[in-house]
């Protein structure tokens, strides 16, 4: 009974770890902000700073998950992708896709 209690509580502890991680990566907007991606693709992806950047509001899903994937691969080098590569580094897959959702629902 002390056994099955303890694997329990480890697999408790185990579903909240995943569960709090999904709720910060499914918050697309508060991560383009903590991600830092206003300072060049402007607030809600709509004004960048430079003509190079892209506007990200509106754009495809699919596209821009797969661009930044790319970009974070090494797998897309060109443009400014030298300079995004390093703002992708330590973002996850799930943290990726969130963002793309987001940016998929500005208009």
């Amino acid at each position: 009974m002390k056994k099955l209690s303890k694997t329990l509580s480890v697999a408790a502890l185990t579903l909240v770890g995943m569960a709090s991680g999904n709720a910060i990566a499914a918050d697309g907007a508060a991560l383009y902000t903590a991600k830092m991606c206003q300072t060049c693709h402007g607030a809600e992806g709509k004004a960048p700073i430079m003509p190079l950047y892209p506007k990200l509001a509106g754009q495809n899903k699919e596209y821009a998950l797969a661009q930044m994937k790319d970009i974070k691969s090494g797998k897309r080098n060109n443009g400014m992708a030298s300079a995004m590569k390093a703002m992708v580094a330590n973002v996850s897959d799930a943290e990726l896709e969130a963002i793309a959702d987001y940016l998929s629902k500005v208009k």
